[in-house]
């Protein structure tokens, strides 16, 4: 008998075949676009540790600049001293002297004793003090002492007056109390509407009485006396406020101003760091290791070597005054910042810090130069590098984009191909069904 022809089809896993053959063909230029975006990205992302590290450093001298444009004193007085003292902007090193004669205090006016359940009277109580509109407070036949201070408490909302209920041995008390001290918080009461009734809650005669007289403060300094409403008083010591706690007339007690030298000298010490860290960044996103020749994102890099040259530049310029205001540079070129140096050179020089550091400062000039070519935000060159890196990578998303089209494309060539193939080699296996059925019968 004559051997049959195989009718079974071809036996290939059509999808599976297309996909390796896809996946072969798609390898090598995916393989050359994710190789660049990684390279891409690796630069970018050095790029951004550079960005930082400057504006890291640009901060730092911002508040070096703060600090030097307008530099700090402090005020210093003697142990249990009879008043405090702050310096703020315009103060001026020196020594004054200075003596509490009376403090200021805040008018307390109270009525005579009422018993516990009486109510005063009616009618409308008007509250003046200061240069204020005066409070008018409306009183009903029915309030009684609780009830008139509440009243009073929400018409000033603490402001000018505050009413209370004081109980004593001899019955109860409305106390009206100023919240500003001095004459400029004294307070004048006044009744209308009551029939007299509410006269004895009013500054008239015969009505309530002072039980804490308004009285303003008295300082002098330097032999120079201010009368104060407050016991908070400015500009008989330049750029200083003394807050008076305790009288004593004939007292006198040393007030210090000194330069304050604590904030300006943390500023440089973190800017040498910032400076030292940008410095750092810079030398690690573009080194190369010859033992291993392996190169850095950065490594050769013009960006790099322009910003390293500028930064040392900068500091080369300035060499001998940033040296006097205690700053030099070791032989590995990393900022030094000397504290006890520049207490040394702020002594013999306060205005040298101002000249190098301040809004105009020559250090500060040049600095800002630098900062304005690399991190504008239009046309800084790391902002450029970056927009560029970035249109890069958006590039090459859309190579992949392509490239998915492509093999989908591909994909589907093959998969017609392939099935034609199929059907062919179906129709020559029905043929040879045929020609077995036909030899089978001989």
């Amino acid at each position: 008998m004559a051997t049959p022809i195989s009718t079974g089809g071809s036996g290939l896993d059509i999808t599976s075949l297309v996909s390796q053959l896809v996946a072969v063909a798609r390898r090598p230029a995916e393989a050359r676009i994710n190789s660049s975006g990684s390279a891409v990205n690796a630069k970018l992302s050095a790029v951004g540790q550079v960005k930082n590290a400057m504006s890291g450093l640009q901060e730092a001298l911002k508040k070096v600049g703060s600090g030097a444009q307008s530099p700090a004193f402090k005020a210093s007085v003697p142990t249990a001293s009879n008043f405090t003292a702050s310096a703020g902007e315009g103060a001026l090193a020196g020594e004054y002297s200075v003596e509490v004669v009376r403090l200021a205090t805040a008018q307390k006016l109270a009525s005579t004793g009422f018993a516990s359940d009486a109510r005063p009277g009616a009618g409308t109580l008007e509250i003046a003090y200061g240069g204020d509109a005066p409070l008018k407070v409306n009183v009903a036949a029915s309030h009684g002492l609780a009830e008139i201070a509440a009243a009073v408490n929400r018409a000033s909302g603490g402001k000018g007056v505050v009413a209370s209920v004081v109980k004593a041995d001899d019955g109860d008390h409305l106390v009206f109390s100023a919240t500003a001290t001095g004459s400029a918080g004294a307070l004048s009461i006044t009744a209308s509407g009551d029939g007299g009734s509410l006269a004895a809650l009013t500054t008239a005669p015969g009505g309530l009485q002072e039980k804490v007289a308004a009285r303003d403060a008295v300082v002098r300094v330097d032999g120079f006396e201010r009368v104060s409403s407050s016991n908070a008083v400015t500009g008989l010591v330049p750029g200083v406020t003394l807050n008076l706690t305790r009288a004593a007339e004939g007292t006198q007690q040393l007030l210090t101003v000194s330069s304050d030298t604590a904030g300006i000298k943390a500023a440089l010490a973190a800017y040498a760091t910032a400076y030292n860290s940008a410095l750092g960044t810079l030398k690690s996103t573009s080194a190369f290791d010859a033992a291993t020749k392996k190169a850095s994102p950065l490594t050769g890099d013009s960006l790099v070597r322009t910003l390293q040259s500028e930064l040392r530049g900068n500091v080369s310029q300035n060499t001998l005054a940033l040296k006097g205001l205690g700053i030099t540079l070791s032989k590995e070129g990393t900022m030094v910042f000397d504290a006890e140096a520049f207490d040394k050179a702020n002594v013999a020089d306060p205005d040298a810090v101002t000249r190098m550091f301040g809004r105009e400062g020559t250090y500060t000039t040049g600095m800002e130069a630098v900062f304005k070519a690399a991190l504008d935000s239009f046309e800084g060159s790391l902002t450029l590098r970056t927009d560029g890196l970035n249109k890069q990578i958006r590039s090459l998303e859309d190579q992949l984009d392509r490239l998915d089209v492509k093999m989908d494309k591909l994909t589907t060539l093959y998969t017609k191909q392939f099935t034609a193939m199929e059907t062919m080699i179906m129709q020559l296996q029905g043929s040879a069904s045929s020609l077995n059925d036909l030899l089978s019968t001989k």
